[in-house]
């Protein structure tokens, strides 16, 4: 099977009216931050807030009278599902959709709003598949794969036709790979428009799928990462032989990165992104002299993240910039010590969140306590200049 330009380009005049122009904006601070200029497709703004629907709606006003009669199925970790969900209900066309047990709460229940019939199976996405390959067949359903398919990869090539129109000279393109689908497409229409620019795709470091396939590899797949909408443990044939030609490397992104990258958007866009949504942007903040004074394209994928998962994130990354911080302080347990201790913290201009005390540990002095006293402080040097003045005060912290 094979993918061409002008198929993307009937996917886009299919597509319009009935999905988001999401703009693709430069942000000044993320350029700064990073060392690239970086421009922002912020397709989060999609109804189901990912890209995904662009290659499933594609896909569905493709189909033929008799099977939109008989229905659709699908596997997957959330996006596709919800937007396969969504277009399918508006245009009247039966859904079923098959998610791994693991899928977060958020995803699965917003799909089952759109109207489909949910079915969990599964650790992963590959076993949601199995399964719901087996229901096509007991059902008579038409199957319509998330990435494996160069009608779906036709609709995600979309994103790349509306980013060279909005931003002409863009120099590279990074791309996140879970099965291939969206590199694929965002590959075939850029380099036709410019075959000049770099197409850099990202994958988890856990599910390095694409990187074995092309090193000739077992995946050696698995693991917990907030990335899971590209935790694939097998890239498609398909999309890997669209896209492989097409690529100029692939870079292997730890998770720390997304969470990073996820926080950043938050707090410097004031939009959301989920793990796998974020990763164009960490591989600009793991990778920065691959994009340094390059014009780059970030694709914000889909902003469909749990909010324990995201608050958690977020309070992550102020332990991470060091503004939030526990410290402990070893003292008499003698009344009026904690309150000398919060007000040298209070004069400092920080915030307590949290005090813990422990009589009974063995390397305290019996009639002394341990301290676990949590701040709120305005950056890491802050944080160090609180730590000063207790020691001046007497009571040297210890960040534990």
């Amino acid at each position: 099977m094979t993918l061409a330009f002008t198929d993307i380009l009937a996917a886009a005049d299919r597509l319009k009216g009935h999905i988001e122009r999401t703009p693709c904006r430069h942000s000044r601070t993320l350029s700064e931050i990073t060392g690239a200029e970086v421009w922002v497709k912020f397709e989060n703004l999609q109804f189901t807030a990912a890209y995904k629907e662009r290659g499933a709606l594609n896909k569905l006003l493709l189909l033929g009278d008799n099977a939109k009669k008989r229905g659709v199925i699908a596997a997957s970790a959330g996006n596709h599902s919800q937007g396969l969900a969504y277009h399918a209900a508006r245009l009247g066309i039966p859904v079923t959709i098959v998610m791994p047990r693991s899928t977060p709460f958020m995803k699965v229940q917003q799909t089952r709003a759109f109207g489909a019939d949910v079915v969990l199976e599964g650790e992963g996405y590959d076993d949601a598949s199995a399964r719901a390959q087996d229901l096509c067949a007991e059902r008579d359903l038409i199957f319509v794969h998330p990435f494996n398919d160069p009608d779906v990869m036709a609709g995600q090539g979309t994103v790349a036709l509306e980013m060279l129109e909005d931003v002409p000279d863009l120099e590279v393109l990074p791309v996140p790979i879970g099965g291939g689908g969206l590199i694929a497409g965002v590959a075939t229409a850029a380099k036709h428009v410019n075959p000049k620019i770099s197409i850099i795709g990202l994958e988890p470091a856990m599910y390095p799928s694409f990187t074995a396939k092309m090193r000739g590899v077992a995946p050696g797949a698995g693991g917990s990462t907030i990335a899971e909408g590209i935790a694939v443990k097998q890239v498609g044939e398909v999309s890997y032989g669209i896209a492989r030609p097409l690529i100029d490397e692939v870079l292997l992104i730890e998770e720390p990165y997304f969470e990073r990258a996820v926080a950043l958007y938050c707090n410097v866009e004031k939009t959301v992104a989920e793990g796998a949504g974020a990763a164009s942007l960490a591989s600009l903040l793991a990778y920065p002299e691959r994009f340094k004074g390059r014009k780059t394209g970030v694709i914000l994928t889909g902003g469909n993240i749990d909010t324990r998962l995201l608050a958690s994130v977020l309070t992550r990354e102020l332990v991470r910039d060091q503004r939030l911080v526990s410290l402990r302080i070893i003292g008499d347990d003698r009344p009026g010590f904690l309150a000398t201790v919060s007000r040298v913290i209070g004069d400092m201009g920080a915030n307590i969140v949290e005090v813990a005390h422990n009589r009974l540990a063995l390397d305290v002095p019996a009639k002394g306590a341990e301290f676990d006293i949590m701040i709120e402080t305005r950056d890491a040097q802050h944080t160090q200049d609180i730590m000063s003045a207790l020691r001046d005060a007497g009571y040297p912290p210890r960040a534990v």
